[in-house]
């Protein structure tokens, strides 16, 4: 079996399955432009791979998704709504706990909301995957990529002091719209997302650090997002709102986290008072911000006395938490 034929039968195979379960050799004869024996030689291998599970006699087969699922859409920008393609095109077609289906839905929203409103694209890719253990959403757009915009919009030439701001979690290009919310949390609804735009790359994964690190970009325009979570996660959105709320049974996002290794360079380290203030932009909007200090071995001076002595009392109601600090980094707090 070819495996460009295979590959592009997995794309489409599982709506295939559920609207024509017992037509589907004339279906893929007709996709494809195979004859009935290559059809039928496709429908064998589907079933081998887990993508099919065939059903009734041998003279009048039926047949049905597998554990392996996926959809795979393309559409126009211009005239999208996001509430559209999860109804119609997604959700019929997967098997999922109630709570994990609720997680897919919040994230597919979200993320396709930002391709229609930021991008500036004419075209976005939805992926959604199932497998035994995971899923998997993919979302690429063809537009100017999440960095080039913020860069527009902020003055922010670096992804890497953009990534930091979006890390915070109140940053929009369009305030009166969006809050900036969406990346954010569903970043943490994930137990891996991984963000691509303008030649970076950054991945959050919840079962290592936490935080955002660098990952390997990918050569493509636009922006990309790979969203993956369990089938049997436990986690829930209500949960991980209340996680960034002061108050924990409330869901007010005045609660973040920012991991101050983006801001670190070849040969740039945590020094000024201007990096200071820039770890401070948008923290005002919170009333708890937990500094990480992991992988940074020393700060200056500067950066510590404007971080933790000027700036606090210029802002008295934000309380700062450092976490993570390295020896050198605890005694230089200290100091000031």
């Amino acid at each position: 079996m070819k495996h460009h034929l295979l590959l592009s039968a997995t794309q489409s195979i599982t709506a295939a399955a559920l609207r024509h379960g017992s037509a589907l050799p004339e279906r893929l004869m007709a996709q494809f432009s195979i004859n009935k024996r290559a059809a039928l030689a496709l429908l064998r291998e589907l079933v081998a791979t887990h993508w099919l599970v065939r059903e009734g006699s041998a003279r009048s087969p039926h047949y049905k998704p597998g554990p392996l699922r996926q959809v795979v859409q393309r559409y126009a920008l211009a005239t999208l709504r996001e509430d559209q393609p999860w109804a119609q095109d997604f959700a019929p077609f997967f098997e999922l706990r109630p709570s994990v289906a609720r997680l897919a839905q919040h994230a597919f929203s979200e993320l396709l909301n930002n391709a229609i409103d930021h991008s500036g694209g004419s075209q976005v890719t939805l992926s959604l995957r199932q497998t035994a253990l995971h899923l998997q959403l993919l979302v690429s757009d063809d537009g100017c990529g999440l960095f080039d915009r913020i860069q527009r919009s902020f003055d922010i030439a670096d992804p890497q002091v953009a990534m930091l701001e979006l890390s915070k979690g109140k940053l929009t290009t369009q305030p009166e719209q969006h809050s900036g919310h969406g990346l954010f949390f569903t970043s943490r609804l994930a137990d891996i997302f991984d963000l691509h735009a303008n030649a970076a790359a950054y991945r959050f994964c919840s079962a290592e650090s936490g935080h955002w690190a660098k990952g390997r970009p990918l050569a493509r325009p636009g922006t990309s997002i790979y969203w993956a979570v369990a089938l049997d996660s436990p986690r829930s959105l209500q949960a991980v709102l209340q996680a960034h709320s002061v108050d924990a049974q409330a869901h007010c996002f005045d609660s973040t986290a920012l991991p101050l290794h983006l801001m670190l360079g070849p040969q740039v380290g945590l020094e000024s008072r201007g990096q200071a203030k820039r770890v401070l932009s948008l923290l005002p909007q919170f009333r708890r911000a937990e500094l990480d200090f992991s992988g940074v071995d020393e700060i200056g001076h500067g950066f510590a006395d404007e971080l933790f002595r000027v700036l606090p009392r210029l802002f008295p109601e934000i309380e700062l938490r450092p976490v993570g600090m390295a020896p050198n980094v605890a005694a230089m707090v200290a100091s000031v």
